[in-house]
This record gives C-alpha cells, structure tokens and sequence, in this order.
C-alpha cells in the first residue's frame, strides 16, 4: 500500500475517533444537564407540594371544627389543630379510629361511613365524661355531631374519608334550657291557676256567695295569686326581651343612680315598714351618672333588694346599697345581714325558677324564681359581670361590676342609632 494512501487513512481514523469522542462527551453533558434539570425539577416538585401541604394544613388548622382524613382502614391520615386540640394534643396520624375515639359510640358514626361509602351526620349527646378526651373530670352533657363523607376523588380501590367534628354543646345547652323554661314555666303557672279555678270552685258550686267574710278572704287568695301570674309573665318578657338580642334591647341614656334607688324603695316601702327593715345608702357620690337602661337596672336593685327582704321575713334586717367608681369600672352592690345562702346553692342561685326558701312558711307566696336570672341577664347585656358572695348569719353580697369602656360603648351605640331616627323626623 503506497504510504501516502496510509496517511490519509490513519488521518480519518484519527478523525472518525475525535469525532466519537467530542460526541460522547456531548452525551454525557447532556445526560448530566438533563439528570441535574430533572433533580432540579423533583426538588421544585418536592418543595411545591411540601409548600401546598403546608398550605392546606394551615387552611385547615383555621378551621373551628376538627377535621380528619381517614383512609380504608380506618386510619387517621391527617389531623387538623382543632382535632389535635380536641383529643388533647395526641398524635392521631396512624392512628386506628377505634384507638382516637375513646367513645365507641363516637366512633360508631364514622364506621358506619367507612363500611357503607354512605355520607353520614349523627348527632351524639353523652356525658361529659365520656367525650372524646376521655375526661372523667368534666360533668353534665357533651353533644357533637359527626359529619362524614368520602372524598368525591378519591380512587374507589383506595377511599379516603373526610371527617369534620363539631361540638354543639352549648346548641345543645341551650335548646335544653329553652325546653325547661317552658316546663317550669308551665308548672310554676299551672299551680296559682289551679288555686284561682278551685277557689272559684267553691264559690260558686257550695253557693257561698252570700257569706261575705268568707268570699272576701276568698277572693283576697285569688288576688294573690293573680298578682303572681302576672308576675311570672312579666318576669318572662323582660327574660325574653334580654335573650331576643340583649345589647339591642337596651335603651342606653345617662342617668342618676340615686333616682333608680329611690324608685326601687317606693316601690317596696309597705314591704320595708312591715319588716322593720332598715335600709343604708352607701355612695359617696350622690349625684353619681350611668350610662345605661334606666329601666334594667331599676329591675336589677328592685329584685335584689325585694329577694333581701323576702329570704329573711325576720324583723330588723339592714340591707346596704352602695357603689363606687374609678378609673377602670362601675361596681354597684346589694348587701343583707340575714340568714344567707347555702354554700351548696350559690352556683346555682342564677337558674331560672332556682329558689333557696327552705325556711320559709309554706302559706307565703312564693316568688317567681326568674328575677336572680334576670339580674344577671340585664349585667351581662350591659358588658357587666355579677358575683354573690355569702356568710350565713352575716352578710350576703350581690355585687355588680360593670367596665367603663363598656359604658362608654353602650352609649356611642345608643347615640350612633339614635342619629339616623333624629334625621328621619326632621326630614
């Protein structure tokens, strides 16, 4: 082979060589741009969905209710804060629902949705210690619902549960006192009626209408007990009135304190004389201003100082109004010496119908039981709050503390929705 034939192909050879080499080394740049885009874009990926569970998971921690995602096996998956609170910071991820329902009645609710794919919402009403914290500290009753669903994405081989939990305990609460009222209400009307209807009874049906002592006494019975039906209804209505929207209720003007006590003991003066009760004024501003419904805190001092006067029948009672003012609140308070209050009782003396009258004679007529409820209602609406404190035999104190940034509000409110009434009747 002549020699310069040989060159040129040992030339090509060297060439075709570099050619491959510069190509490989081109393939594997490529290869590792392409495997560090594709880290680069795990890494993105892995940090978007880090980002978008965190994302839910704060979405889902601003929930009020507890909220759980429970897969086929019954195992909690996610766990939101409220759930996390509920069952007292457990770890629920992992869980089985048997092991975070401590209640299986609770847990009965959801199974029922697991084992059928069927939405379920069950209301639950158990005693407090058999809540889903297990807590046997707690009494009375916890009432929740349970609502659960499967998540309308979810693969049928692989279901994933959606479970919210709400606590309607004061919903409860409160349709339960609602249907006592109207119980004990019932009951308290039903007896001074059946008293009137059988007094009338007699009257007429034994022909005594011709004895005049006797239909006289008669009739001063039935008086009585009209008089207290009428007060129960009105007790009623002023109850009634403060619930329907209590702050709305309210007439807020400035008014002298001194003026409300001195209607109060008007009104109970025969009351008073009778028991020789002595009564002491203790404010040592005479002219003191409040900004409130005159006409609640009327009602307020009248059955504070008329259930002094009743609870303690006895002769020589002193019964004290006082008040004073600084900086931060209003506080007014009613204060006896009589035989005071039970210590057992005092939780319970703001119930309604709730009445402490074991020494009483049982020929008096007997209060309505609403008006330490209706004292606390009026307090409450006017951004106030009530204690009662009592030593037997020495001093029983009803004290009303009210904020004077509450007052202040209270009569910004009154005068912001009286402008517009003022402009419509000028217009």
């Amino acid at each position: 082979m002549p020699e310069p034939f040989a060159t040129l192909s040992t030339v090509a050879a060297l060439a075709a060589l570099t050619a491959l080499g510069i190509t490989a080394l081109r393939l594997r740049r490529a290869r590792k741009e392409f495997n560090e885009e594709v880290s680069a874009w795990k890494m993105k990926l892995d940090l978007d969905l880090r980002q978008a569970k965190r994302e839910r998971d704060q979405l889902l921690d601003a929930l009020g209710d507890a909220f759980m995602l429970v897969d086929a096996n019954a195992r909690v998956l996610f766990a939101n804060k409220a759930a996390r609170t509920l069952f007292r910071g457990r770890d629920l991820t992992g869980r089985t629902v048997q092991e975070a329902f401590l209640d299986q009645r609770l847990a009965a609710a959801l199974m029922r949705c697991l084992e059928t794919g069927e939405p379920t919402v069950t209301r639950a009403v158990l005693p407090q210690q058999s809540s889903p914290l297990g807590d046997q500290e707690r009494r009375g009753m916890n009432a929740w619902v349970i609502d659960a669903a499967r998540l309308s994405d979810s693969p049928a081989d692989d279901p994933t549960t959606r479970v919210v939990i709400r606590d309607v305990t004061s919903e409860y609460q409160t349709e339960q006192i609602r249907k006592d009222f109207v119980a004990n209400a019932s009951h308290e009307l039903r007896t001074p009626l059946a008293i009137i209807n059988g007094y009338l009874e007699n009257l007429i049906d034994d022909d005594l209408l011709d004895d005049k002592e006797l239909t006289r006494r008669f009739l001063k019975v039935m008086r009585k007990h009209t008089e207290r039906i009428s007060r129960i209804v009105e007790d009623m209505l002023v109850i009634s009135r403060l619930e329907s929207g209590e702050a709305a209720a309210l007439k807020v003007k400035p008014f002298r304190l001194r003026s409300c006590i001195s209607d109060v003991l008007e009104r109970l003066e025969s009351v008073i004389h009778n028991q020789q009760a002595t009564i002491k004024i203790d404010m040592p501003d005479l002219d003191m201003i409040l900004a409130g419904d005159r006409f609640y805190w009327t009602q307020v001092l009248f059955n504070l100082v008329e259930n002094a006067l009743k609870q303690n029948p006895r002769p020589k009672l002193t019964v004290t109004i006082g008040c004073s003012r600084d900086e931060e609140s209003t506080r007014v308070w009613v204060a006896d010496d009589g035989v005071g209050i039970p210590s057992a009782d005092l939780p319970h003396i703001f119930r309604r119908f709730y009445r402490v009258e074991k020494h009483h004679s049982q020929e008096e007529i007997k209060g309505t039981g609403l008006g330490l409820s209706i004292v606390k209602r009026a307090i409450e609406a006017h951004g106030g709050a009530i204690r009662v404190s009592s030593t037997p035999g020495q001093e029983t104190r009803f004290t009303m503390e009210v904020p004077r940034e509450a007052e202040a509000r209270l009569l910004a409110e009154a005068e912001a929705n009286a402008l517009p009434e003022l402009q419509k009747t000028e217009g």
